[in-house]
């Protein structure tokens, strides 16, 4: 079966730029993995952060599980997703055991460094896939073709405030829905939100910025934007699983 995984960050953030899309390659018959870095525990001043991190767990296995995604845990917390041989080394076997035709991941434009290092490692893990003499645990190596495909920050913009623009636009009109209550399992952030902004602030700014990004298509309209990597060292010039999956659902 073809697979796709989803590397990001944080709780939430998978949900935020990238569930749509794995959601379509679901429905296209992918086998499709859900892993977040991080495991949130800086991301309230309400929990401690062992009590945190377990909420925050729970609430995204849940949301894995609503769209029966394999589940993969955290492999650190937040703040420490630094690009070294310790992170990488935990994250390796991961994409070995997985083996995806296509990676997604947040982009090296992001406007924050744990989500710009996340990337990163995902795709140095990527790129490690093949070489037996990589020091991790097990050892071993895989050579499938991987498609690594990266996501718009959630501003829109990069760290000096610019705007990213997307190359590939993927229609999720269609399951917005679902990817609303996907991140409305996130219920430590959405809660404290909804207390400082609004009721269901949080899932109107993510479904907003969907319908930003769909007016930059200028066809669909709501849309997640994609940045495709360089293929040197994963794929062939031309391999294009997204594309190829997605049909007329991707501009």
């Amino acid at each position: 079966m073809k697979r796709a995984l989803a590397v990001a960050a944080h709780p939430d953030d998978i949900e935020f730029m990238m569930a749509g899309t794995l959601l379509l390659l679901r429905d296209a018959g992918y086998e499709i993995h859900y892993m977040n870095i991080a495991d949130g525990s800086l991301g309230s001043n309400v929990y401690d952060a062992a009590e945190l991190a377990e909420r925050r767990r729970a609430e995204a296995m849940r949301s894995a599980a609503l769209i029966h995604a394999v589940y993969h845990p955290s492999i650190c917390r937040d703040m420490e997703i630094y690009v070294n041989h310790e992170t990488l080394a935990q994250l390796v076997p991961v994409i070995r055991e997985i083996a995806p035709e296509i990676l997604l991941t947040h982009g090296p434009y992001d406007y924050m460094e744990d989500h710009i290092n996340a990337g990163r490692l995902a795709v140095s893990a990527a790129f490690a896939r093949g070489m037996r003499n990589f020091r991790c645990t097990p050892p071993g190596a895989v050579d499938n073709e991987v498609a690594i495909y990266h996501s718009l920050p959630l501003s829109l913009k990069d760290q000096l405030n610019r705007p990213v623009l997307p190359e590939l636009f993927v229609d999720i009109s269609g399951v917005i829905a679902v990817k609303r209550a996907m991140l409305a399992c996130h219920q430590t952030q959405k809660e404290w939100l909804d207390a400082s902004q609004g009721l269901n602030a949080y899932l109107d700014d993510m479904e907003g910025r969907c319908r930003r990004v769909g007016a930059l298509s200028g066809v669909f309209p709501l849309a997640e934007g994609w940045l495709r990597h360089n293929p040197i060292g994963f794929c062939a010039e031309n391999f294009d699983p997204l594309r190829q999956a997605l049909g007329e659902k991707i501009t």
